[in-house]
């Protein structure tokens, strides 16, 4: 590698502000187009109403970005903040951040939670967040630096692309011999060239005496970072403990976390085996239950996908503790070890694979009509290696396929390429090419919703058929789960704030899998209430899988075993104890209602946030076409007759196809509004006044929005 330089042009000394009941109460704001630096108050209005995490980020971007603010434009700030309870090493979980910026994919404003250790090392180096704008031509390092209390713009040359090769580097050289102390943030080539790159978080893993990673992968986040001539930024912190935060009770804390910890450590082994799997025992579930995206989310099952599961995964994974925070009994962040890739600038070299997860293994395998788990391992280290979101280049990839077997596009569109679901070879080469801006990888790593007026404008293809497969909304390609089947879902997808998430409203389990809500009314409800408690594990810095991929035993046995109501009552303790303000389960649902109402109406502002943004492609909802209805007749058939009442004696396929469609359109529709209503929104999906009064964000401004379109 050729000599690097970090060329000093700013630092600032601060004292360190000491935390308090999880709070630094202040934030660190840069400007590096001016080398600006300064430190800014928390308000305990602005804790009160955003909490912490994404809340935080909400207001910080909201007050930094103007209605007209393209993601391009310097005002547009990368915010990083974690949360109050964030940095707790006993409890379960603790250690996640959240990303916000305007997104290039979808023009409005996006979130990404991710695990790693820089949102706590951030707030204990003295700030709960951090928001960065402006732009250079240059390439910049941000360093946080807490141990010795400055914070350092240096400008850099000579610094690896890779995202792997740049971490290790930066992680060594700011450690000065304890590589625990760092984290670095950065994104890498391929977020330079397309418009899905993703950012890493990293952890250093003492007993494989190397740096790992997490992604904050939705939306474009590594794509705006890398826009603006950020090259890294890295947070040093040295020791953490159960103190670090000075919780208000701190007993009570030991006291919860050693319940929520030992529950874990008991149940894990006996239900979904995270310690030792991770999520890949979702990949069998979805199968049996046709909910596993196969094609471009054309079917729900396949043969082959026994060979990209659990059964597989547990046999590749490197033993040992995989916490991407310290303490946490979930320890879900596997790795395989000395994993060889047979394409790119790895190829033959043995490397570390941090993972694979679901979201992965579904996106970048079955979707595409890969069973081949090394294919899979190849395109996870790429992705990481080059900055791109995994879930976007899958989803992204077998639209593609499909519009490739369908003759929408054809060779002399992919440069020769024969896209055809299955052709790893063929994947592999358009994901380098995506990398370096390059083919027709430049094309696909544009996303899906360009892609779709590319090839109608460029390539003559069919705008409707195009709109029906292409599994985009609001902008964002779809997260891994088959929906057709699931209203709830649907819903889930379609009415997430930022586009179809899972971490939003994953109700695909709890809808399909085990059947806790079977009534409209429940799916209506569970779509009001599954995101408020999502949302609040944004706020606080939490990860969501200790809530209900864990259970208690009689969890089953509660009056609402969707809600996992004990773990709620211990998170309410939890809150409580490090916060110092005593909370109930109600409580978190009123803070992450005015979190997420505000959400809502700052997509307004960017000229979004209505009932028109929240249709989703009809894939989503149906089949589209006649052989995806026939692959499932069956079923289809019995809904027409007994849930529609239709006379099917005789009727072609496409002709039930297009009878399905109507009454699936017509269901969504009603879905939409029952929805709006619970959540205190006009039938426009606009919040309403009483509402924004309610939870206390009637600001002046977003008064004055809602004025502007019609609500008194």
């Amino acid at each position: 590698m050729a000599e690097y330089k970090l060329k000093e042009i700013k630092t600032v000394k601060y004292d360190r502000s000491p935390i308090s009941k999880g709070y630094a109460d202040q934030f660190l704001s840069i400007d590096i187009s001016k080398s600006g630096i300064s430190i800014k108050q928390v308000s305990e209005e602005m804790k009160k109403i955003f909490i912490g995490g994404k809340g935080f980020d909400l207001w910080l971007l909201w007050n930094a970005v103007k209605p007209t603010t393209k993601w391009t434009d310097p005002e547009n700030a990368i915010c990083i903040a974690s949360g109050p309870m964030a940095g707790t090493p006993s409890y379960p979980g603790s250690g996640k951040s959240i990303v916000t910026a305007i997104s290039p994919t979808t023009g409005s404003v996006m979130d990404s939670n991710v695990g790693g250790y820089f949102g706590p090392y951030l707030k204990f180096c003295g700030f709960d967040a951090l928001e960065v704008q402006g732009k250079t031509s240059q390439e910049f390092v941000i360093l946080v630096d807490g141990v010795d209390q400055k914070i350092q713009l240096l400008e850099s040359s000579g610094l690896p692309e890779d995202a792997y090769e740049l971490s290790a580097l930066l992680t060594h050289h700011f450690a000065n011999g304890k590589p625990r102390s760092i984290s670095v943030v950065s994104a890498g080539t391929g977020a330079k060239h397309s418009l899905i790159g993703c950012l890493n978080f990293t952890w250093y893993d003492a007993k494989r005496k190397r740096t790992r990673y997490k992604q904050a992968g939705r939306g474009g986040m590594g794509t705006v970072f890398a826009d603006k001539g950020i090259k890294a930024i890295v947070a040093r912190w040295d020791s953490v403990n159960l103190g670090t935060n000075n919780p208000a009770d701190k007993e009570a804390l030991k006291k919860v976390a050693r319940m929520h910890s030992r529950e874990i450590t008991e149940l894990d082994s006996k239900q979904n085996e995270m310690a030792k799997i991770g999520t890949t025992h979702l990949v069998p579930i979805m199968n049996d239950f046709d909910l596993l995206p196969i094609h471009n989310f054309k079917y729900g099952q396949h043969p082959g996908a026994n060979l990209i599961g659990r059964d597989v995964y547990q046999h590749l994974f490197d033993p040992g503790f995989d916490g991407c925070w310290m303490g946490c009994t979930v320890a879900c962040a596997h790795g395989v070890r000395d994993f060889v890739p047979c394409s790119g600038p790895y190829k033959g070299q043995k490397v570390f694979v941090d993972g694979p997860e679901y979201e992965t293994i579904a996106g970048c395998g079955s979707n595409i009509g890969i069973f081949d788990p090394f294919t899979i391992l190849e395109m996870n280290f790429y992705c990481d290696a080059y900055g791109l979101d995994t879930i976007s280049v899958g989803t992204g990839i077998a639209f593609v396929m499909e519009c490739f077997e369908l003759g929408l596009i054809n060779r002399s569109h992919t440069g020769g390429l024969a896209l055809h679901f299955g052709n790893r070879a063929a994947a592999l080469d358009l994901l380098h090419q995506m990398a370096k801006g390059e083919g027709f990888g430049k094309v696909v790593g544009q996303g899906i919703r360009k892609m779709k007026a590319i090839f109608f404008a460029e390539y003559g293809a069919d705008a409707a058929i195009m709109q029906d497969i292409g599994m985009e909304a609001k902008g964002l390609e779809f997260a891994e789960y088959v929906s057709k089947e699931s209203l709830a879902q649907q819903g889930g997808f379609g009415l997430a704030l930022k586009g179809p998430q899972h971490d939003e409203a994953w109700l695909i389990f709890l809808d399909m899998v085990h059947n806790f809500m079977p009534t409209f009314e429940q799916k209506a409800e569970a779509l009001h209430w599954f995101p408020m408690f999502r949302t609040w594990f944004g706020l606080c810095g939490l990860c969501k899988l200790p809530w209900n991929d864990i259970v208690p035993e009689d969890n089953k046995d509660t009056e609402d075993p969707a809600k996992v109501e004990k773990h709620v009552q211990w998170y309410a303790q939890y809150f409580s104890a490090v916060t110092g303000r005593k909370a109930t389960p109600d409580n978190l649902i009123t803070m992450s209602e005015a979190v997420y109402n505000f959400q809502r109406i700052f997509n307004l502002k960017m000229g979004f946030g209505r009932r028109e943004h929240d249709h989703i492609p009809y894939r989503a909802m149906g089949p589209v076409t006649v052989d995806e209805y026939e692959s499932r007749q069956e079923r289809y058939d019995e809904q027409l007759v007994k849930k529609y009442g239709i006379d099917i004696t005789g009727k072609p396929s496409d002709e039930k196809v297009a009878l399905l469609r109507r009454f699936r359109q017509e269901q969504y529709e009603k879905l939409q509004d029952a929805v709006y209503k619970r959540r205190g929104w006009t039938q426009n999906g606009i919040p309403t006044v009483a509402t924004v009064e309610r939870l206390g964000i009637d600001f002046p401004e977003v008064m004055d929005l809602l004025r502007a379109h019609g609500i008194e």
